[in-house]
């Protein structure tokens, strides 16, 4: 199941940094992103940012290393060892 997600997130994540443009047209701009990366591409270089992050997250998921991360990162406020 954990293969099928990651090919799905992978595939929006590509979509989202290929098609940003078309994003932008029927989403809109994305305010924070005009103001703070407005020089560099705004919320075209945002959606970009998010499709990356997107493949990212689905190749650890894939892999088992978002749980192990999250384990270690977070383990010890719950007391996981």
């Amino acid at each position: 199941m954990k293969y099928f997600v990651g090919i799905f997130a992978i595939t929006i994540g590509v979509i989202l940094v290929i098609k940003n443009e078309w994003f932008l047209q029927n989403f809109g701009s994305i305010q924070w992103a005009e103001e703070h990366l407005g020089s560099s591409g705004g919320s075209r270089l945002m959606y970009k940012l998010l499709g990356l992050a997107a493949i990212i997250i689905a190749l650890m998921l894939m892999t088992n290393l978002l749980q192990i991360i999250l384990i270690n990162v977070l383990g010890p406020l719950f007391g996981i060892k």
